[in-house]
């Protein structure tokens, strides 16, 4: 978990947060309006651009499915927003959407999988350190827009990249291209979620589907090219 790699992401996202926090006081809504309108657009474009990496489309839309149905069964946004409301008690409902997009932002793509076992199984931190620094860029304007909720993310972030570190040699397989290119669909579709959320144009629980990252690489052991 004390990977170098890891931190580095951490800290990015904890000063990219911190920075935006600052600077978004000074905006007034009128403006922070079009800096949401901005991400969708970007979270939007983003989740085009991974969702065509994909090998097997039936595969990404059982994950999609079946991965909602478990995460609306147990209330996983619900339960994520319910936790942000915790830690951040009077914060208000842009502390627990922040945190909720942020993490579906960060933690669900390639350069989170490739990036954590290279660096867990050859030491090379190179693609996580390139990651942090579009991590932190993404954390400032994420909370000028959104506040402090942000700044919790940087814990979902630092634990899922910790754990695949540590279990790098018993994940490798994850790298090939023939679980890698429905994991990073999936992970694509729900930032298309995120993006339509973010410019209003139907309230999706992308948090919801984060089941879909765990039951897409073993639809693709099982039925993938």
């Amino acid at each position: 978990m004390l990977n170098l790699a890891v931190i580095a992401n951490t800290i990015a996202i904890v000063l990219g947060s911190a920075m935006g926090i600052l600077s978004g006081k000074g905006i007034t809504a009128r403006f922070r309006n079009v800096l949401f309108q901005a991400l969708g657009l970007l979270t939007l474009g983003l989740g085009i651009k991974m969702f065509f990496d994909y090998k097997s489309a039936l595969i990404v839309l059982a994950s999609l499915a079946a991965g909602g149905l478990i995460g609306e069964a147990l209330k996983i946004e619900d339960r994520l927003a319910r936790l942000a409301d915790r830690l951040g008690p009077g914060e208000g409902a842009n502390f627990a959407r922040g945190f909720v997009v942020a993490v579906v932002l960060f933690v669900p793509g390639p350069m989170t999988v490739i990036g954590s076992l290279r660096a867990g199984l050859a030491g090379n931190g190179e693609l996580l350190f390139v990651k942090s620094l579009m991590d932190g860029i993404s954390a400032i304007m994420l909370a000028a827009a959104y506040g402090k909720g942000v700044l919790l993310s940087a814990v979902g972030v630092y634990l899922a990249e910790g754990l695949l570190v540590t279990f790098a040699s018993s994940l490798a397989f994850l790298q090939e291209p023939r679980y890698l290119g429905d994991f990073s669909a999936v992970g694509g579709l729900m930032l298309l979620a995120i993006g339509i959320r973010m410019l209003e144009l139907r309230e999706i629980k992308a948090g919801n589907y984060l089941p879909a990252l765990l039951i897409v690489p073993i639809l693709s052991h099982f039925f993938g090219a």
